[in-house]
């Protein structure tokens, strides 16, 4: 009879053994798989093995919990930025080394259908592309000259347009395209700045010519009116006013505390008037 309980210790044991083992499984399972920490800025794709991916809901921040067999992918929804070095031929088929600098983010009630078209690694699939064509699209429209000084905000606008229009319709959303540097090679660059320098200084020498201009027409019109004016005065000065002007003149000095001496009736008919001699 004792011999026979032996059996089933053994069965007890080995059975309970079983039990914590699967135990400590689950646990391990449910500690490690079956929560998922989501990042402030961030959303999150359900994925799961018997169903696929979820394209009606979405996770958002906080610790979420699900299945064992559930995968959450998160996706950063915030604005981001990349910078990039692209190389391009201008319209005279000169190489034009640029920076641009894009700011873009995902439309976030949208990620689960960018994840299934594209995946986490979207900007190098989809955004890098449509910029870097548009870059070097847009750059062969133009000359050096016109993208070193008079239509870099044009380039820039244009590039912009074309990648927002390009990338919207994949649920994705360019805030801005920023030409930071365009690099032209010395020799071209060198030419452009002499030819600048040169313009300005003729925009100087014009200037000033326009100005010698206004101040020589000035300068006629005020001896113009001054001859008319002299002429005006000639006419008015007849014998008569003038002995009446020199009249006056010798009341006013006669009138004067000075020692003068005045003689009436000159060989012209005004006064004399002399000093102390």
């Amino acid at each position: 009879m004792a011999d026979n309980q032996f059996p089933n210790v053994s069965r007890v044991l080995v059975r309970g053994g079983v039990f914590a083992f699967v135990f400590l499984l689950v646990v391990t399972m449910a500690g490690g798989c079956m929560t998922t920490s989501i990042q402030s800025g961030e959303s999150a794709v359900k994925y799961s093995i018997f169903g696929g991916t979820d394209l009606e809901k979405l996770y958002g921040e906080g610790l979420q919990v699900h299945a064992p067999w559930v995968q959450l992918i998160r996706y950063d929804v915030r604005v981001q930025e990349q910078l990039e070095d692209i190389d391009a031929l201008s319209s005279n088929g000169l190489s034009i080394g640029m920076d641009a600098s894009i700011r873009w983010r995902p439309v976030s009630t949208e990620i689960a259908n960018i994840h299934v078209t594209y995946g986490q690694d979207y900007y190098r699939k989809l955004v890098q592309p449509e910029l870097r064509s548009a870059v070097r699209e847009v750059v062969g429209q133009f000359t050096p000259e016109e993208l070193y000084s008079t239509r870099r905000q044009e380039l820039q606008t244009t590039i912009f347009e074309r990648v927002r229009d390009a990338v919207s319709t994949e649920f994705i959303t360019v805030d801005a395209i920023l030409i930071r540097n365009i690099s032209l090679p010395d020799q071209i660059r060198t030419a452009i700045q002499n030819k600048l320098e040169e313009e300005q200084e003729a925009e100087r020498y014009e200037f000033t010519l326009r100005k010698e201009a206004l101040e020589a027409q000035r300068k006629e019109i005020e001896a113009t009116g001054q001859a008319e004016y002299q002429r005006i005065i000639t006419q008015s000065l007849s014998a008569q006013f003038l002995k009446y002007k020199g009249i006056e003149a010798t009341q006013a000095l006669a009138n004067s505390p000075n020692a003068k001496t005045v003689i009436i009736g000159g060989s012209d008919g005004l006064p004399i008037i002399l000093g102390n001699q």
